[in-house]
């Protein structure tokens, strides 16, 4: 049989399929209402959007359509649906903050703003934000510093001034430039006086003061819902395996999270009547076997609602061993960051899309988020940790003039087409000529594909009750949208 006439077969059993009821994973909330098929086929206006590896064109609408034969083709199929997505961004550190509200000027800061949270930017639907300093912080800081010997269980020296006179302010902007905008918190350390021993950098939680730990997420989540900032998930701590003597960290087995998530924070947060999400570990994909002993105890899991991972070591597909042994917890994506020992835009790019991109949503990522949203031209402020982590964007102290990284552009191809509560759904998987790519249905039916392609390719694309080929330059990056 001609491909030509296999495609023609395929697009019309698909047509017959567009209304029917779609499966859906377990636990997945009911997917969205998907126009029918002769609509879809009457109104399907594509468009494109590319970023070239040499940067001659970024994020820029571009008409690729082509008369000539394809060499491969990618079939979207919307009725295939899988994971409902949460938000795509990075983390407003303290660093992040500072250069972006008090380094840049009142206009430069309102474009850099609206270029990432606004209507006409790359529109980011997802914040991290971290419960005290991380290393990427102006100075040590949390929200109960007691002095050395002295102990606060009752915490009734909590507060978060810290954050007031530039942190908040920073939110708040951003969520009136994007109303969908969310937010997840995670401590890189408990103060000092709750560890054992008593110190920001390294040490463990004292099993004396889980309660008053949990009740400090509680008050966390409590103390920013009053300045407008709603918290809509935790982790109980940043990268538990991971300990550093230069900056905030603090060591959690995984049967002391699971201990500490079941009977102190997952009860605290009940208590307080707050419907803030759980989500644990928070660490790199090579130690899976973490997150794994966490949800292996049935009580823990029951008030577990995710499983939040980072790049700094394994493979992407350890979140697909979590989604299998584990369907109804959510795989949250929740830290990456280039840096100074990677400067090549291309290649960037690539690792980026591959891994975190097509890699993270294809084994289940329900999120992406990065590192630093913004940092300054000496990848700071720093707080003792890398000392040449990129952010999305390099804001240079000394004119103000605003650098728009990698990062933007690797974002902006997901978040300004995907919005919150699409679907990842069918498309034909990458291999055997058919280039890296994902699919998704959004909740207003319109469809995005992202491509990657190394190479130039005549990409047939069959989706919306039509095929039609584009030609896609080689070394470049292209987000397709199908209204």
């Amino acid at each position: 049989m001609s491909r030509r006439l296999l495609l023609a077969l395929m697009l019309l059993f698909l047509s017959g399929c567009m209304s029917s009821t779609p499966p859906t994973p377990t636990a997945m909330p009911s997917p969205v209402p998907s126009p029918t098929a002769t609509t879809m086929a009457a109104t399907a206006n594509v468009q494109a959007w590319i970023t070239t590896f040499d940067r001659q064109r970024l994020l820029a609408p571009a008409d690729l359509r082509s008369d000539r034969g394809a060499e491969t083709t990618i079939v979207v199929d919307e009725t295939m649906r899988y994971q409902r997505m949460e938000g795509f961004g990075a983390a407003m550190t303290d660093s992040a903050a500072w250069v972006l509200m008090r380094v840049l000027d009142e206009a430069r800061r309102d474009e850099v703003m609206g270029n990432l949270f606004g209507p006409e930017g790359i529109r980011l639907s997802y914040l991290r934000v971290p419960m005290g300093a991380s290393d990427f912080a102006r100075r040590d800081y949390t929200y109960d510093d007691m002095e050395r010997g002295q102990v606060d269980p009752g915490l009734r020296r909590f507060n978060i001034e810290y954050d007031k006179p530039y942190i908040l302010p920073a939110l708040r902007l951003a969520k009136a430039l994007n109303p969908e905008l969310r937010f997840m918190a995670s401590p890189w350390s408990a103060p000092a006086w709750m560890k054992q021993p008593p110190t920001l950098h390294g040490g463990r939680l004292n099993p004396a003061y889980y309660q008053a730990f949990a009740d400090y997420h509680v008050r966390f989540v409590q103390a920013y819902a009053e300045e407008g900032i709603v918290i809509d998930a935790l982790t109980p701590q940043n990268e538990p395996l991971h300990t550093s003597s230069s900056y905030p960290t603090m060591a959690m087995s995984a049967a002391e999270q699971a201990t500490f998530v079941r009977d102190y924070l997952a009860p605290a947060l009940r208590r307080a009547g707050l419907s803030t999400r759980i989500l644990v570990f928070d660490h790199n994909w090579d130690l899976v076997d973490f997150p794994l002993e966490v949800l292996a105890d049935p009580a823990t899991a029951a008030v577990v609602d995710g499983v939040a991972f980072h790049c700094y070591g394994g493979d992407v597909s350890a979140q697909s061993v979590v989604h299998r042994a584990h369907p109804d917890k959510g795989i949250w994506f929740t830290e990456c960051s280039g840096g100074g020992w990677s400067t090549d835009f291309g290649a960037n790019i690539v690792w980026n899309v591959r891994h975190l991109v097509v890699g993270n949503f294809r084994h289940w990522g329900n999120s992406l988020l990065l590192w630093n949203l913004a940092l300054d031209e000496n990848a700071g402020p720093q707080n003792g940790g890398c000392e040449n982590c990129r952010g999305v964007v390099t804001v240079d102290s000394r004119d103000g003039s605003v650098t728009y990284n990698e990062e933007y552009y690797i974002l902006g191809h997901v978040s300004r087409f995907v919005r919150p509560g699409a679907y990842r759904i069918e498309s034909t998987a990458p291999g055997r000529g058919v280039p890296p790519n994902v699919a998704f249905l959004n909740p207003d039916g319109s469809l995005a594909l992202i491509v990657l392609a190394e190479s130039p390719l005549a990409l047939e694309i069959a989706w919306c009750g039509q095929s039609a080929t584009f030609d896609l330059p080689g070394e470049s990056l292209v987000t397709f949208v199908c209204r």
